[in-house]
């Protein structure tokens, strides 16, 4: 099975408030970047690949709403709370916190556990209160992947090396995938694996024979799971990561990087239609 990613981040935000939405109005945007893409999507063996598209929290209603009686397309939140409610149990008391029960609730199948702007966000948190061991947002992330599973979605659980890690990067993912699958039902998860220290403007993208390493590597951790690039599948990259056996699929956010930079259906659409093309 190949698994293709949508991590549509906060690209809701209008231009004209510093964003990259061109697209449509804020109140359509979830329901347009369904609607221009299911159909297209039809083409592909459904039993061959997923598609699941990680919308912010303000979209997964409309996003639904759009979604045809036959869509190939699966909806995803973009992070789950590391509690959630329960029977006779915490009936909601989670004030601006996402519980796995309410993201299921808006339509969702699927959670973005661990991406790198994730992984940031706890780590400064943590920093604040005097705690820099990697392992304590580890253990966090792994009460976000149970409390998911536990409400009947997948789990996309990214993990990734900063530069100043890179040279220790076995023992890094290693821990964050000991630690962050700790306890969990890994036929539920996939692994995305993003160079962190290679993401960016002005950074060498990680290459074919790095990404093959650390996909190997993976595998052999976790007894075979499913790995996708989540570095960035893009049009310049997607017949590269689809030469790569160990990679399972990839990760899509931007799809146009110069000029009106900002996410487009048509180019999404083609991206994907690149990479199965070159399995």
């Amino acid at each position: 099975m190949k698994h293709i990613y949508l991590n549509l981040k906060r690209f809701d935000v209008p231009v004209e408030f510093g964003g990259v939405n061109r697209l449509a109005p804020v109140e359509k945007w979830g329901e347009t970047v369904v609607s221009l893409t299911q159909d297209a999507l039809k083409k592909y063996d459904p039993e061959h690949v997923e598609f699941v598209q990680f919308l912010p929290e303000a979209h997964l209603l409309s996003a639904a709403s759009a979604l045809c009686a036959d869509s190939p397309v699966q909806l995803g939140c973009q992070g789950v709370y590391r509690e959630n409610t329960a029977v006779g149990g915490n009936f909601g008391a989670f004030t601006t916190n996402l519980p796995a029960s309410a993201a299921k609730a808006l339509g969702c199948s699927a959670a973005l556990i661990g991406h790198c702007e994730e992984r940031n966000d706890k780590k400064g948190i943590l920093r604040e209160a005097g705690v820099s061991a990697a392992a304590a947002v580890n253990r966090l992330l792994n009460q976000e992947v149970k409390c998911a599973v536990a409400a009947g979605m997948k789990v996309v659980y990214c993990i990734g090396e900063t530069s100043e890690e890179q040279s220790d990067w076995e023992k890094v993912l290693g821990e964050q995938l000991s630690v962050g699958l700790s306890g969990t039902d890994r036929s539920r998860v996939v692994i995305a694996y993003e160079p962190v220290w290679s993401i960016g403007p002005g950074k060498k993208p990680a290459d074919k024979d790095y990404i093959s390493k650390i996909a190997s590597f993976v595998k052999e951790q976790t007894g075979g799971m499913d790995v996708v690039y989540g570095g960035g599948l893009k049009a310049d990259n997607a017949q590269m990561l689809a030469s790569i056996p160990q990679i399972d699929g990839g990760l899509i956010a931007l799809t146009r990087f110069q000029g009106e930079i900002g996410f487009y259906p048509d180019e999404y659409l083609e991206i994907i239609r690149l990479y199965l093309a070159g399995e």
